[in-house]
């Protein structure tokens, strides 16, 4: 019998788990919920996993009880060595796989962007996060825990700035700021005091505060002055962090890859995105630039191909199959032909 695999792909709002064959056959696969254990805890993380799992093998017509030989499980909120270890020994009691392989849901991104043994995956969602591999498998990581870690950025920073630079260009505490009426207007109140107001008062819901994310990129597009300086700071956070990933790995004067991931990236608002290539060619002058337009569950399927040694012959298919998950993605650079 052909060896199978199970890839787990868990972010912070969906989770997408594969059942697959050795050679690039796809059996199986289904979508659920976060699995993330910042957002459940590890007893969570677990139960949602069981449940895709199962629900899995049910896709796949897989007989009860058939063996499955390699789990590879790449989860958001896998950040320190000490969480890694322990949803890996979480995950290895419940004997899902006879293997099992756990770690950041970045990688499965990373691998889902490019076949290049050296690579760096910087992802601008709602948070930011970088990791890097080189070819030798050494890796490089951040904490990635929010403010307390040094971080900034992402959908959720930005959109709170935005609102914090409208209102204080409103008070005329900061520069005057196309945002000021642009939020305003955005939430139909007159003035963003009013915003402020109702956000405080909860008569407008806090969570719609992330909606500004857009219209900063916007207004920046339209020239204004404050909104191009906060663009600039997530270019500036977006470089920061390709430059050290780099230079931990000894790549900033090697050829490589450069994936960009996350909502805020796959958008390629022109007034990041041309910055951001433009910076990480000026300092790694052989990078290989691609933002990700391929489902994460296919790093993650890939990966599982590598630790089974048959992703060569098996990446095309794989990519292929997986690709039709989301409408128009396709395989990057150093991607399979």
């Amino acid at each position: 019998m052909k060896p199978l695999y199970l890839a787990v792909d868990g972010g912070n709002s969906k989770t997408d788990v594969v059942l697959g064959t050795a050679e690039g056959e796809i059996l199986g696969f289904v979508r659920g919920p976060t699995s993330s254990p910042h957002i459940l805890g590890l007893t969570g993380t677990i139960e949602v996993l069981r449940d895709l799992i199962a629900a899995t093998r049910t896709d796949a017509g897989l007989p009860p009880g058939t063996p499955i030989d390699l789990a590879a499980v790449y989860l958001a909120g896998a950040d320190l060595p000490i969480e890694v270890q322990r949803l890996h020994t979480a995950i290895e009691a419940q004997s899902w796989t006879a293997q099992t392989i756990v770690d950041n849901d970045c990688f499965a991104l990373m691998r889902a962007g490019t076949s290049m043994p050296d690579a760096i995956a910087v992802v601008c969602g709602a948070g930011t996060n970088c990791v890097g591999r080189a070819a030798d498998g050494r890796t490089a990581r951040f904490l990635a825990l929010g403010p307390i870690s040094g971080d900034w950025g992402g959908g959720h920073d930005l959109a709170d700035h935005t609102l914090r630079m409208a209102a204080r260009g409103e008070d005329g505490r900061g520069d005057e700021t196309s945002l000021s009426q642009a939020v305003a207007n955005h939430f139909g109140y007159s003035t963003v005091e009013e915003v402020s107001i109702a956000l405080h008062l909860g008569e407008l819901d806090p969570t719609r505060v992330r909606e500004l994310t857009p219209l900063l990129f916007k207004i920046a597009t339209e020239g204004d002055r404050v909104a191009g300086q906060l663009v600039n700071r997530q270019v500036t956070e977006i470089l920061a962090q390709h430059r050290v990933a780099a230079t931990r790995l000894g790549l900033l004067e090697e050829p490589h890859a450069l994936v960009l991931g996350g909502g805020v990236l796959r958008a390629q608002h022109p007034v990041l995105h041309d910055q951001v290539v433009r910076g990480a060619v000026a300092q790694a002058p052989q990078v290989r630039v691609g933002v990700l337009d391929t489902p994460p569950a296919v790093g993650a399927a890939l990966l599982a191909l590598d630790a089974l040694g048959t992703a060569g012959r098996a990446e095309k298919a794989v990519r292929t199959t997986l690709a039709a998950v989301e409408p128009g993605a396709a395989p990057l650079f150093g991607a399979a032909a």
